[in-house]
């Protein structure tokens, strides 16, 4: 994409999307937009985390390391995508490098490396206290029911991933093909796929009218 085709699209996201006009003003250091963002996003973000690897403590981790990589990231933030495609994008691949060292677990490091210059250890802090990542604070998991909770483990990491974007973050298959680097096309069949295989493992509740009965029609 050329500078200007860069900047054009830039633009019309930023008119079509409240949360890209916020990263914009962090980018310019707002940072009360910022907070906008993670309280935003922060909940959701913890639940796909949640069902993604399984431990609550370690969705509150990774989703605290992907507030920070987002922050330390604004200067250079340039929109190419919704704001919650790049969010969940990045959070797709923290799960990923997650689960490929499971047994070993992850901490957060805010005083890592050499990102003292760009990103203060005060600002870092603040980050992570923006980010709330005190338990109480955090996602309940009484709304997913116990049922569901285990029809999700069914499921492959990336059919896993694909339905909670599509059914609880109610995004498009364009938007979740971007999310995964996936096509459009791919995306339907894993979405089918997994709709098939929740079917299967929610039949009994399906078929005595449990709320859950139209989670996932056959077409979107």
């Amino acid at each position: 994409m050329t500078d200007a085709a860069s900047t054009d699209n830039g633009m019309q996201l930023s008119l079509r999307d409240p949360d890209v006009r916020l990263m914009l003003r962090a980018k310019e250091g707002d940072e009360s937009a910022f907070e906008e963002l993670v309280l935003n996003y922060q909940d959701r973000l913890i639940h796909v985390f949640y069902h993604l690897v399984g431990s609550q403590e370690t969705a509150e981790d990774l989703a605290q390391e992907t507030f920070l990589r987002i922050y330390r990231a604004r200067h250079g933030y340039v929109p190419t995508a919704k704001f919650s495609t790049w969010l969940f994008k990045i959070a797709n691949n923290l799960a990923s490098n997650s689960r490929r060292t499971k047994g070993r677990r992850k901490e957060v490091d805010l005083n890592t490396g050499n990102e003292s210059a760009a990103l203060p250890r005060m600002e870092e802090q603040r980050v992570a206290e923006k980010s709330g990542m005190m338990p109480t604070r955090q996602y309940d998991h009484k709304e997913m029911t116990q049922v569901v909770q285990a029809a999700l483990t069914c499921l492959n990491d990336r059919q896993r991933l694909a339905v909670l974007l599509h059914k609880f973050e109610e995004m498009s298959y364009a938007d979740i093909g971007a999310t995964m680097d996936l096509t459009e096309a791919a995306v339907k069949s894993l979405l089918s796929r997994a709709r098939e295989a929740l079917r299967v493992k929610l039949e009994n509740y399906v078929k005595n009218g449990d709320v859950w009965s139209g989670a996932f029609p056959t077409s979107s």
